[in-house]
């Protein structure tokens, strides 16, 4: 009688994929979604500086290239976060914010 042969864990030819990685991937979530979300500051800045801390955590893990993707783009979205944050301030202090009227 034949056996069969035991199946290979990973084929020849197939690429393996890293474990863990999970803080990268979030990261470059949150760098996109706060590529969306920078026009409100309220959400903006939390979710671009979360992205940014596990971002940086996660830059020595095995999916360096996401973790970097994830810091440049939460990056983009904390300067355009706080940029739109600063000129509503100053419209707002100056009294040429005219939501209420």
């Amino acid at each position: 009688m034949i056996q069969p042969s035991a199946s290979l864990p990973n084929p020849p030819g197939s690429a393996l994929t890293p474990t863990g990685g999970g803080k990268a991937i979030a990261s470059l979530c949150l760098g996109l979604f706060g590529l969306l979300v920078w026009l409100l500051p309220i959400v903006g800045l939390p979710t671009t500086i979360t992205g940014l801390v596990l971002g940086i955590k996660s830059v020595n893990g095995p999916r360096k290239g996401m973790a970097t993707a994830g810091i440049v783009l939460c990056i983009i979205g904390l300067v355009l976060s706080i940029g739109n944050a600063a000129i509503g301030a100053y419209l707002g202090a100056t009294g040429q914010l005219h939501y209420f009227q």
